[in-house]
């Protein structure tokens, strides 16, 4: 691995002298431009702006995508660390932000790109042969922002993995000056969240809530699935399901395909993640890996084809999770799980 210059080197800040954010598809336009300063509290820093930034850097793939959505691509300097492609509606902006890795970025790439802001949906990203801590930045007076999502720690106790998907919105319309278009997001995907948990309330009654694998990859010829700390623990709840590891206090972990046997789960959802292109990613190898076991293929939710399929980016927390919270709920409507 090449090892990146130290962040301490004196990092050159080329600010954008022109340019307002196209934030303003819904009006908000006004609300970047007038914007003056803005406090946030991210993963237990306070980050503090003078103003709107103008050459932020996204160091994954939901990040960029969450700030696409809410139309600051001309707000971006970079973006990095692309796992599948990118949705037909965020092409045309996405088009227009530089790439400054094509995987996870180095300190040397994320300097290059001159940012006054940068974005992670993962803390992991933000070390010292990464892009460089958050201390290492803030000492350049680069403000890090972390997803609440991936620091539960450090956020109020009760509030679920899409609420608090929902603060990262609200703290990033605050940031830029697009509270009304962050509020507009955050409201909708409110609402496709109560409209799957509509599912849990229609379920029969008397019944114990069916079990659920989520297959996330198969890698070296071994499962990892989702576990109780994940995104699809949430989910299940949502519908009216229980993730069949939420046992395991890890998000992915590595499990054996006899683990897999030994949870008999009502259903299986797999995440297809053809686009990734790694062995055992997509959902046909997922399929053939299940049939093909000596043991798992004798599962009823295998054999009956009590099998459902999602894209597997979205069983991340992304501004896309709630497409994949849609398509559960349905697809338990469809298997029988829901009146």
């Amino acid at each position: 691995m090449r090892h990146p210059a130290r962040l301490g080197i004196a990092l050159t800040i080329a600010l954008a002298t022109a340019g307002c954010s196209t934030a303003a598809r819904d009006g908000s336009r006004a609300d970047a431009e007038s914007a003056t300063t803005a406090s946030v509290t991210s993963c237990g820093s306070r980050l503090s702006f003078a103003g709107p930034p103008k050459r932020t850097v996204a160091l994954d793939q939901t990040s960029t995508e969450t700030l696409l959505e809410l139309g600051l691509q001309d707000r971006m300097a970079g973006t990095a660390n692309l796992k599948t492609k990118i949705p037909a509606q965020y092409e045309s902006a996405y088009a227009g932000v530089p790439v400054i890795a094509p995987k996870i970025a180095t300190g040397e790439q994320l300097r290059a790109a001159g940012p006054d802001f940068v974005v992670a949906g993962s803390a992991d990203l933000f070390t010292k042969d990464r892009a460089g801590t958050r201390e290492e930045l803030a000492a350049l007076k680069v403000p890090a922002f972390v997803s609440a999502v991936n620091c539960p720690q450090r956020n109020p106790a009760g509030r679920t993995p899409f609420e608090l998907l929902f603060s990262d919105y609200e703290n990033l319309g605050e940031v830029f000056g697009v509270q009304e278009r962050a509020g507009k997001l955050a409201a909708g995907q409110r609402a496709a969240v109560a409209k799957a948990g509509e599912s849990a309330a229609k379920a029969p009654r008397g019944k114990e809530r069916p079990t659920v694998v989520y297959l996330y990859s198969v890698f070296n010829g071994m499962p990892y699935v989702a576990g109780r700390t994940g995104l699809p623990s949430e989910m299940s709840r949502i519908v009216g399901a229980k993730n069949a590891f939420d046992d395991v206090n890890e998000d992915w972990p590595e499990v054996s395909w006899e683990e897999v046997a030994k949870r008999n789960p009502d259903f299986i959802v797999i995440g297809d993640l053809s686009e990734r292109g790694r062995p055992g990613d997509s959902a046909a190898e997922k399929r053939a890996a299940m049939t093909g076991h000596p043991v798992v293929s004798k599962l009823a939710a295998v054999r009956d084809n009590k099998i459902l399929e999602v894209p597997g980016i979205e069983l991340d927390p992304s501004v896309r999770s709630v497409h994949a919270l849609g398509l559960l709920a349905e697809g338990m409507k469809d298997l029988g799980y829901v009146r």
